[in-house]
């Protein structure tokens, strides 16, 4: 289907907000990528799922996204539709020592709400910046934890538009992976576990998670995150300062000098002075150390 009569499809359709030719570095922690012929953003479940099965029914090409933490989306944009499952539908809800979480919920406001309550062990969460959507389709993890610690159950739309629901021990969770990415499942809520703890406690300890990351990682630039997944035996950032790689710079992209792991978007960056800068640092480090370093921030779309 082109452009033109994927976007008529759309019209006057309730799905929640629509837009169209919205170019998604404005959706993206990255800040760089080119138009989608159309973004939806739900409000609530039913619009969401609504969004979802026309979609599919019309064949027409479907990507969803949470806070655009962890993509790189190249300059020529993406084809079909993406629907933002984020600040709609994020509601949370507390019963005793669980916290039930819709997928546009971000990490950090969930991570509030578990303070508030004196919920511990989803302190490691608090500064990831992206949604519990997002989270559990990559087993996000950061300071020693991971989602696969604190989920009791994930509630998800399949391909076939059928609600499931799926323990932990049924998600597959590994590192940076999980049973929606071997399956293409949709994550429509998440049920955490937690346990009680001294709010003080936990408050401190979120505290100094916030001081390691705003004093190590480049925060001040816009970026994807770790660029890299980490390699076995390795740190990634350690390989590319070794191999004297940092501050190196390609157009708008540079490896950041704060934080080797990241390249950041120095001065308006295209997806292309990204992926040139990504090439050229596993070049060094594979010559260099004999180690392949694998691209851990998610690339989409089109040249």
């Amino acid at each position: 289907m082109k452009k033109e009569e994927i976007q008529k499809s759309f019209q006057n359709k309730s799905f929640g907000k629509i837009l169209l030719d919205e170019m998604m570095k404005n959706h993206t922690t990255f800040r760089i990528g080119g138009p989608t012929d159309v973004m939806i953003i739900p409000s609530n479940e039913e619009e969401l799922i609504e969004g979802i099965k026309f979609s599919r029914e019309n064949n027409i090409d479907l990507l969803i996204m949470g806070n655009g933490s962890n993509l790189l989306v190249r300059d020529g944009g993406i084809r079909g539709v993406v629907i933002k499952v984020n600040e709609g539908f994020n509601q949370i809800k507390v019963n005793g020592n669980t916290i039930y979480c819709e997928a546009g919920a971000l990490l950090s406001t969930v991570s509030k709400v578990a303070l508030k309550q004196s919920l511990k062990n989803f302190e490691f969460a608090s500064g990831i910046p992206g949604t519990i959507g997002g989270a559990i389709t990559m087993n996000a993890g950061a300071y020693g934890g991971e989602m696969k610690d604190v989920v009791n159950k994930v509630r998800i739309l399949d391909k076939n538009n059928e609600i499931k629901e799926y323990t932990n021990e049924e998600m597959n969770f590994r590192y940076r992976n999980s049973k929606v990415g071997d399956e293409g499942l949709i994550v429509l809520g998440v049920e955490l576990g937690l346990e009680p703890g001294e709010y003080s406690a936990i408050d401190e300890t979120m505290k100094e998670l916030t001081y390691k990351r705003t004093s190590k990682q480049p925060l001040e630039l816009p970026s994807g995150g770790s660029t890299f997944k980490r390699p076995e035996g390795f740190f990634a950032g350690k390989l590319i300062e070794d191999s004297g790689l940092r501050g190196l710079r390609h157009g708008g992209a540079q490896v950041s000098e704060k934080h080797c792991g990241f390249i950041v978007n120095a001065d308006n960056a295209t997806c292309k002075d990204v992926l040139h800068l990504i090439s050229v640092v596993q070049k060094v480090v594979r010559d260099k150390f004999d180690v392949e370093l694998e691209r851990e921030i998610k690339l989409l779309g089109e040249d």
